[in-house]
């Protein structure tokens, strides 16, 4: 091996690593309860606990078994938290005081077990996995018929759903599984002998679940998976410690797959051997920057053989490789443990044999450590083989390569002749070498070989005594001729199997800069349609096709909804091979089991939030074939379109997800408003017209003066309020248009204050407006409204005792208000966000009566006016100063009124 081959596996170490930082997860697994799973727990923690390891129980059940419930004693039992569901107290593990305890080993039975609502988590494994992140050790038992994978195979066999289950990967986790097993004649008897469950239970236990056919099939399963854990704990230590294997500790079989026509009998054979060997099997394809240059049919060979083999039920594994290829195929049988190689019998090359490498023979000369076996050709397969082999095949070489050599030869003749004027013999060869590695750039590997055989012959007749002749008379002559052959030949080969890995290399960066483009256009796509165009257009760059994408309609039906190049029509067996792939969320169509003379292959478009369409392609008639590489980058196209599509959608959901929480949110609080603030003058309304209804003739004047002067304030204030919420939605729907006229706003400013002062009890107004203010044009109702909430908003937030004061002036361009208060003032933080609606409610203020509009309404009606409202600090940085900010425009002459009114006038007659 390689000292690269000896390194282990950087993944393998940084897992381990990984691990490492955990707690240690010790499974002790049985295939039926009953078996005495959880007392050979307790035993191990008994051993522990004797060896001076910290051990506590989290929980453990012993279901009243004596036997289990002394394993107990000496083992201290951390209390279980105590939940209430349905009216019943259930008890649950207490993670939190595990960790907060830190022990070395944690016992918790029942892995699969489901937790009582509002726990911290639903499975109980969720809360193992949190304590081993935490550095715990832990022990925990666990039934077979409980693993996700096997609940469908556990119902068939004991016609008992299970309804507890957990995923296959949390036991990858485990560092360590313990099966514990018990014959079934041993566990019927433990059934009979009332250790399992109680007496009336036993006999409709024996009835269903616990027959002794049922109890076989579980056990053999229970083996199987705890071998197949073992095994893959094998192969991570092998990797982790370079270990170059094989250990057949378990056979595995795996089949080397190429464009042989044995090929399909290969992966026939291997089935069987695996079947009948019960071992599981790989079939293997190495790709070569030769299979960009196969003939169809040799692609459509490779093809066809890997998908007999998954159908098999074989393991897919494609090896990139550009030489040496029976030592990479080696390298990774030792890998994954492989036990058995199938090879093809090494085909009898009539050409390439010289020069491509006899893979099959070197693995038999090679093999160490496992067994190769080779399966012969059949004898239509081995004629097929041969003709296919033949480099000279009519058709196999292009007529572009056939004049390029031909070319190539003449011009390097013509150019010797010249130059053997001037240069010694010797150097002339250097011409021929120079038209050989051009074709061999050019045109490949067999033009240049071709190129190689016709400069030597031109060589020999035009350039070596005797002229015009094959013969040769010189010794040296005859060294440089031959000599220059096994150059040209070698240096052929190279430039040509160059030209191949460039050619494979311009391939793959064509498709990593189409995936570029493509996860730019998508970042970049703000809708659904604009991701679907990105994706087609990408798939049919890509992979050089027709491409299309159909999703169900309003009707569930599929349709079309994006196509590169646009299409709008597909034909019958087309769309049955759509809505098959759709229905059944597998491939159909062309080069599929369903369908396949449709023209289009489709394939289901899969997200884990469940199916989103189908991807269709066809290819030109002169390239229909998928090869493997196509066929996988197909595959990871369809997983890319559907992540994209994915995406799209989760954005959307996201944004209709956050608009309706900010529209419940806005109407709780508009709920939560309406039913306080709306209630309390209605209750005040009530209350009074009440007393005065009942009472009102007893009553003297004052009394019901005062009675009604209150249901007439509160009803203004309940008008307010209405009247806020009205204009609100005005401003929500844009219909608030201000009616702008001349006005005085020292009067508008005179009228808000007296209307606030029948609310403000003892708090003092201070007005100060310049005496030289001058008409200003705007709505007269609604600044006033304006100002009226904000000294109402003034009066609420200032002490009983307090001081507001009102301030107005102007210069050339505006007109700036000022309110100020001495209470407690607003964070500067929340300065903007006063403004917003229901700022109040949010904020959790309930002190203070109020819709939390007042504020909001403002600067919508301050905003139609073309102004600004902000909040500042109040004076000496005490309390709050609310500044309103109005346009001023100049006030039109009186000769200019005069010539409207003319105009007006002139307009009327």
């Amino acid at each position: 091996m390689t000292d690269e081959e000896d390194r282990p596996s950087p993944e393998a170490l940084l897992e381990q690593t990984r691990k490492d930082e955990r707690g240690k997860l010790k499974i002790f697994l049985g295939a039926y309860p009953g078996v005495g799973k959880t007392y050979a727990m307790l035993q191990a923690a008994q051993e522990r606990r004797k060896e001076g390891r910290d051990v506590i129980v989290g929980i453990v059940e012993t279901h009243g078994r004596v036997e289990t419930e002394n394993l107990l004693r000496g083992l201290e039992a951390l209390p279980r938290k105590r939940l209430l569901h349905r009216g019943r107290v259930f008890g649950e593990m207490d993670i939190d005081a595990i960790i907060w305890r830190k022990p070395e080993i944690a016992l918790v039975d029942e892995l699969a077990h489901t937790n009582v609502p509002g726990s911290r988590h639903e499975k109980r494994y969720q809360d193992i996995d949190e304590l081993l992140d935490a550095g715990i050790d832990v022990y925990t038992t666990l039934n077979i018929q409980h693993l996700e994978s096997l609940n469908d195979i556990v119902a068939r066999i004991s016609r008992v759903r299970v309804r507890e289950t957990l995923p296959d990967s949390f036991l990858e986790k485990a560092n360590e599984i313990e099966l514990i097993d018990l014959p079934p004649d041993d566990l019927l008897q433990r059934l009979r002998d009332g250790k399992v469950y109680v007496i009336d239970q036993v006999g409709r236990a024996l009835r269903h679940f616990f027959s002794k056919g049922n109890l076989t099939a579980l056990r053999e399963l229970a083996m199987r998976i705890a071998a197949e854990r073992i095994d893959a704990q094998m192969l991570e230590y092998m990797r982790t410690h370079a270990v170059s294997g094989p250990w057949p500790t378990q056979d595995r079989l795996m089949v080397c797959l190429n464009e042989s026509p044995v090929a399909k009998k290969l992966v026939r054979t291997a089935k069987r051997m695996a079947e009948r060997q019960r071992v599981p099997w790989i079939a293997l394809h190495v790709e070569t920057p030769r299979d960009d240059r196969m003939a169809n049919a040799e692609k459509d060979d490779i093809a066809e053989a890997l998908r007999l083999a998954e159908q098999l039920g074989a393991e897919i594994v494609t090896l990139q490789a550009e030489s040496h290829l029976a030592r990479e195929i080696s390298a990774l049988a030792s890998k994954r443990n492989v036990t058995r190689l199938l090879i093809g019998r090494p085909r009898r090359r009539r050409w390439t044999g010289l020069l491509r490498e006899n893979v099959a023979r070197k693995l038999l000369e090679n093999a160490e450590g496992f067994d190769v076996t080779v399966i012969a050709a059949d004898a239509d397969e081995k004629k097929r083989s041969l003709i296919s082999d033949n480099p000279f095949e009519p058709g196999s070489w292009r007529s572009r390569s056939l004049s390029w050599v031909f070319g190539s030869v003449t011009v390097a003749t013509v150019a010797a002749l010249f130059a053997d004027r001037y240069v010694p013999l010797g150097n002339l060869s250097l011409i021929y070498l120079l038209a050989v590695l051009l074709t061999a750039i050019r045109c490949g590997m067999w033009p240049s070989i071709a190129v190689s055989l016709l400069s030597f012959i031109s060589y020999n007749f035009f350039f070596t005594v005797p002229y015009y002749t094959l013969s040769v008379f010189h010794h040296e002559q005859l060294i440089t001729i031959v000599f220059f052959l096994i150059v040209s030949v070698i240096v052929g080969n190279l430039a040509g199997r160059l030209r191949l890995q460039v050619d494979a290399m311009k391939t793959s960066g064509k498709r990593t800069a189409n995936l570029y483009d493509f996860s730019r256009k998508i970042a970049a796509a703000a809708s659904l349609d604009d991701v679907l165009w990105a994706a087609v257009h990408h798939v049919a760059a890509t992979l050089d096709c027709q491409s299309m994408v159909l999703q169900p309609g309003a009707d569930g039906s599929l349709e079309i909804t994006a196509a590169y190049p646009p299409e709008d029509q597909l034909g019958l067996k087309d769309w049955g091979a759509a809505e098959w792939a759709w229905e059944h969320s597998k491939p159909a169509g062309w080069r599929s089991e369903t369908l396949p003379t449709a023209e289009w292959l489709f394939m289901p478009v899969n997200t884990p939030q469940g199916p989103l369409g189908v991807l269709g392609v066809r290819f030109r008639e002169d390239a229909r074939t998928l090869g493997p590489s196509q066929r996988r980058l197909l595959e990871a196209l369809v997983d890319q379109v559907a992540v994209a599509v994915e995406r799209t959608r989760l954005a959307t959901d996201i944004e209709e997800a956050r608009l309706l929480s900010e529209t419940e949110q806005l109407r709780a609080a508009l709920l939560s408003s309406v039913s306080h603030d709306l209630r309390t003058p209605l209750v005040s309304i009530i209350g009074s017209a009440t007393t005065l209804s009942s009472y009102g003739d007893s009553m003297g004047e004052e009394d019901r003066g005062q009675l009604t002067q209150t249901i007439l304030e509160e009803s203004e204030r309940l008008n307010r309020f209405v009247q806020n919420l009205l204009d609100m939605t005005r401003l929500g729907y844009g219909a608030l248009q201000p009616k702008k006229e001349w006005s005085d706003l020292a009067e508008i400013i005179g009228r808000a204050v007296k209307h606030v002062r029948k609310y403000a009890g003892l708090r003092s107004f201070d007005v100060q407006v310049s005496p030289d203010l001058s008409p200003i044009q705007l709505d007269p109702v609604l600044i006033e409204q304006v100002l009226f909430n904000v000294l109402d908003n003034a009066v609420k937030h200032t002490a009983d005792d307090g001081r507001i004061t009102v301030s107005a002036k102007a210069d050339k361009t505006r007109m700036v208000v000022e309110i100020s208060d001495n209470g407690r003032g607003i964070p500067a933080e929340a300065r903007q966000a006063v403004f917003d609606v229901f700022y109040r409610v949010r904020a959790g203020d309930s002190q203070v009566a109020g819709t939390g509009l007042g504020l909001s309404i403002c600067r919508g009606f301050i905003e139609a006016h073309g102004g600004r409202i902000v909040a500042l600090d109040g004076p000496q940085g005490v309390g709050t100063t609310i500044a309103i900010t109005l346009p001023m425009t100049a006030m039109p002459t009186v000769a200019e009124d005069d010539e409207d009114l003319q105009d007006g006038s002139a307009e009327g007659n």
